[in-house]
């Protein structure tokens, strides 16, 4: 249990420094606007520069439910290496950033730090997203289904591209529609 803490420590870290980078890139714009209530729910992972943690990602589903104290509270689960791979939930924390209309979050899983999460692209009508961080080393492609078209993915990995991100690094997360 000890060594499992200390490699998401370790993971962790490595994001949330990642993201103190110097980039000549401008900042990541997020969407204008965020109806929170709206944007609840659960969101499976169809693509992603992943993480440390998810490397292995099969079934990701992030899922959203925004608390009365108006943070939301985050459960992120997946299977480790393979469909019938063991099930792995991490719970960390959103937190909205005043004054960007719902569209930039702090998301923490380790007190008192808090990781960049930008709603670069979100359709109309709340079925795909795009997840964002200024220093592009992330990213996340999520759908409110766990399979999405070939042209509904190549339309999101170009909107990945005009942000910045090296699509070549993405990965699509195996998902078994349910």
């Amino acid at each position: 249990m000890k060594n499992k803490l200390i490699r998401l420590f370790a993971g962790l870290c490595a994001i949330i420094f990642s993201g103190c980078a110097s980039q000549n890139m401008s900042p990541v714009k997020p969407v204008s606007q965020v109806n929170l209530n709206q944007f609840m729910g659960d969101w499976y992972v169809i693509a992603c520069i992943p993480t440390m943690i998810e490397t292995e990602a099969f079934n990701a589903v992030e899922s959203y439910q925004l608390k009365k104290d108006g943070t939301i509270n985050t459960i992120f689960t997946f299977r480790n290496g393979g469909f019938d791979g063991p099930e792995k939930r991490y719970n960390p924390q959103g937190f909205v950033v005043e004054n960007t209309n719902n569209a930039v979050w702090g998301m923490q899983f380790i007190w008192p730090i808090k990781s960049e999460f930008i709603i670069a692209y979100l359709d109309k009508d709340y079925t795909s997203t795009i997840i964002a961080r200024n220093a592009r080393d992330y990213v996340w492609i999520m759908a409110r289904t766990p399979v999405i078209s070939d042209s509904q993915y190549d339309e999101l990995t170009k909107k990945a591209a005009s942000l910045g991100y090296e699509t070549g690094k993405l990965r699509k997360v195996p998902q078994q529609n349910r």
